[in-house]
Parts: structure tokens; sequence; C-alpha cells
């Protein structure tokens, strides 16, 4: 009989003791480390395992350079995050808030792919087989090579992905799957460690593209120890919210294309639709405001316009709040400071509140300037320019820098309709030629000229 041993495990970062802990002496969580039984033949069998597969060391001029295959997954938002479809073997984690849309995606994925031929095999380890059948006749995803199967046993998981040699594996979710060697309750650390693993294997050596999908904990973050995003080769965060009408899809990381694009998805009766034109998404029917900037920020190779709402208000409490799902709240304590600084604005006792249209999050340098600009127009409730676009980064002593694809922005503003442009100087010779004759640019070196054109006396 195998004998046992008692570990505990940290459930936030998996880091393990031989005794238990108030304080995990890894990430400095209190209360996290819970005791797991385990079995030394199971670990000996797992390390084992880990080391099975021997590749011959060569020279790297000698590895074959010959591009990976790629195949589609039907919808276009999500092959551009993944840098142009899937790769045999990879393995994708897609995480998100529950009911943000990821079984959607992922099944409608399954059918696109099955119907071009390729078989399937989705396993569901919350739900039951007819309800995913439900599911896909709302999503019209019904496919002849899409095989279903509700499981959580890793052991029969892999003897059912071996006999029918899918191309593509969808796992849902893999807090749901456990190993019968291992103590431990389904989604405990190391059950999230050794079935991830133990997918990633299968994935590699079978050559078969496998989805994961994670949970998220209550602050957002990816449920399970840090090794999971460490194994897989892609990871894909949805935002958004519940009750609104559309998603974003942010890959976080890929070792097969870039992490700087974006997917957007707009949810509707059929599940998750593409939604190619950003912008006209991001800008609703709006009236010129005060406190309301229009941004042409950039996602990857991507121009979007979003409108950025900033509302300051005095306050009696001390300290004053500041707050933004939006934007990260030192780059707003920044340019409050700048603003308090540079133009004597009285703003650091106010309550600051900073939002996106759609709550999407924008983090680039060239916001800075349009941010700064909201501020101001909410403090001193003034309207600002009417059809106005602003784009630029401040710098600590008030100076407006320049910034990268400013041709782009420049060119979705002409195309969605703006007539006016608050850019940076250094900019302005960039777009001046080709954009002079269809929109008013206004070039602006610190943060004092941008305030005065974009709050004009009398507005």
């Amino acid at each position: 009989m195998a004998k046992k041993k008692v570990k505990y495990v940290c459930q936030e970062c998996g880091a393990e003791s031989a005794r238990w802990l108030g304080k995990c002496p890894a990430c400095g969580n209190w209360n996290t480390l819970v005791e797991e039984e385990t079995s030394a033949v199971a670990d000996t069998k797992s390390s084992r395992a880990l080391t099975t597969t021997f590749e011959t060391p060569r020279r790297i001029a000698e590895v074959d350079m010959e591009e990976l295959p790629r195949f589609m997954t039907g919808s276009g938002e999500l092959d551009r995050v993944l840098g142009g479809g899937l790769i045999p073997g990879s393995i994708i984690l897609i995480a998100g808030d529950p009911g943000v849309g990821k079984s959607s995606l992922t099944l409608a994925v399954c059918a696109n792919v099955a119907r071009g031929g390729r078989k399937v095999l989705y396993v569901t380890g919350e739900e039951s087989s007819r309800q995913i059948r439900m599911r896909a006749e709302r999503l019209n995803a019904l496919a002849d090579e899409l095989y279903i199967c509700a499981e959580n046993n890793f052991e029969r998981i892999t003897h059912h992905v071996e006999h029918l040699e899918p191309e593509l594996l969808i796992v849902d979710s893999i807090q749901t799957i456990y190993r019968s060697e291992i103590e431990s309750a389904p989604g405990s650390v190391s059950q999230v460690r050794e079935c991830s693993a133990g997918l990633m294997r299968l994935s590699k050596s079978l050559g078969v593209t496998t989805f994961i999908i994670g949970h998220v904990t209550k602050d957002g973050n990816l449920a399970g120890p840090r090794v999971l995003e460490h194994i897989v080769d892609t990871v894909l965060f949805f935002e958004g919210e519940r009750n609104a009408d559309f998603r974003v899809l942010r890959a976080i990381k890929n070792r097969f294309g870039a992490t700087s694009e974006i997917g957007l998805f707009e949810m509707r009766d059929t599940g998750l639709e593409d939604v190619p034109d950003a912008s006209k998404l991001f800008l609703p029917e709006r009236a010129d405001d005060i406190g309301s900037v229009i941004v042409p920020t950039v996602e990857g190779t991507r121009p979007l316009l979003v409108e950025v709402q900033a509302l300051v208000a005095p306050t009696p409490f001390m300290p004053p709040r500041r707050t933004s799902d939006a934007v990260d709240i030192k780059r707003i304590q920044l340019l409050l400071a700048v603003l308090e600084k540079r133009l004597r604005l009285s703003i650091g006792a106010c309550d600051v509140y900073v939002k996106t249209a759609g709550g999407i999050k924008i983090d680039e340098p060239a916001t800075d300037l349009p941010i700064a600009i909201a501020l101001a127009s909410s403090f001193a409730n003034r309207k600002l320019l009417p059809q106005s676009v602003i784009f630029g980064e401040v710098g600590l002593s008030g100076e407006v820098r320049a910034v990268s694809k400013s041709r782009q922005r420049v060119e979705e503003s002409i195309r969605m309709g703006f007539t006016n442009i608050i850019l940076p100087k250094k900019n302005f010779a960039e777009v001046s030629k080709s954009s002079a004759d269809k929109v008013k640019l206004l070039p602006v070196d610190n943060l004092r000229d941008a305030l005065k054109i974009s709050m004009p006396r009398g507005e």
C-alpha cells in the first residue's frame, strides 16, 4: 500500500510547506495553506512522466524553420488575438468572469472547426451533455464532427482523446477535473497543477490543439496556481461587464503571436458575434459634454476611438477618493499632481472618478493628455471644443510629448467624422501633409496650451 504523506499547499500561489503556517512564506497571503494528502508513489509517477520525452541537443541554426501550420477558428476576432489561427499541439487558457461568454465562444469555435471536417471533442465537467446540446441548438453550433463528453476524471478523458483522436479539444473547466491518484479535491492547487501538466503532455504528444477554460477569483485574477499560466502557450482573458452587450478578448501571453491585439465581440441571443468596426462600438450616440473626451487609442494594429469621462467633485472627507476601473490609478494620480503643480489647479482635495464608455481598459502614454483635459474640464465645469479628438503623452513638467502611430489615430478620427484633432506638436509634421485638408489639426507642446485650445472662452 502506498505510503501517505501530508503537505500544506498555498491555494493562491501553489507553494508547499511541511507544516501549517498562518502566512504563506512565498506570496505573503494569510490563511491560504490547506492540508493535502498525497501518495509517494503518485508523486514519483508524476515526476517521471515529466521526463519521459528526450531530444538530442543540436545547433540552433540547424532547427527546422518550416512555418507552423495553422487552421482558422471561424471567428476573425479570435484569429486576430491568437496571431492568425490555431496551431496543432498548442494549449490555450481562456479565462473570465462567470457568464462573460467563455463557453459560448468555445462552443461556436468547436462548431466552426467541425464543419471544416476536423474532429472536435468538447469535455464538460460542469454541465451535462444535454445542457451542452441545448446551448448548441441556441447558438446554431451543431456539427457532425463535434463530440460531447461529460467527464471529470483525467484518466478517462485521456482515454477518450487517445481513442477519438480529435484535432481540437475543449476542457470546461480545469477546476472541475481531477486525477484519481491525488487525494485533494478538484480545483485544489495540486489537482489543477497536475491536470494542466497532463493536458500539456497529451496535447504536445498527440498534436491536439487544446482550449482550457479557467475560473477567476473575486478580485478578477486567474484562479489556481501561477504555474498554470506558465504551462500553457496562450492566455486569453475576457473583459467587459456581464450586463453590457460587448466583450473584449485580450491576450496576456502568446507564444505564437503578439499580446497587444484584442478581439471585440457583441453578446446576442445567438452567442458572441465579431465586431470588426471597433470605434462604432465604443462611440454610442453622445453629445459634447463637460469632462468627456474622445481618445484615439491603438490596440496592436487596430486604432479605435474611446470616450473617456471624468468627474471631479469637492469632498469633505480626507483623503479624497480616486476611482477608476478602466485607467490605472497611478496614472491618474500622476496627472492630478501635474495639474496641481504646473497649472495651479486646486484639484488635489477633490474626489476623482474616471471611466470609459463600455468599460474598456486603456493603458498607453497617448491617453495622458485626454485624461488630463477631461479632469480639468470637469474641475472647471467648462465644455470642451466640439467634435474634437485628443491624444498625447504628458511629462512631469507639463510638456506634451509625441506618441507612436499618430497617422493611424488621425485617419481613424477622420473616418469617424471628427473635425478637430489636438495632438503633440512633434506628431504634427507626420500627419499634416496627408490630413490637413480633411480635418483641423491643433498642435500643442505643453499642457497649458492644450487646455486653452480644448476649452476656448465662451464654451
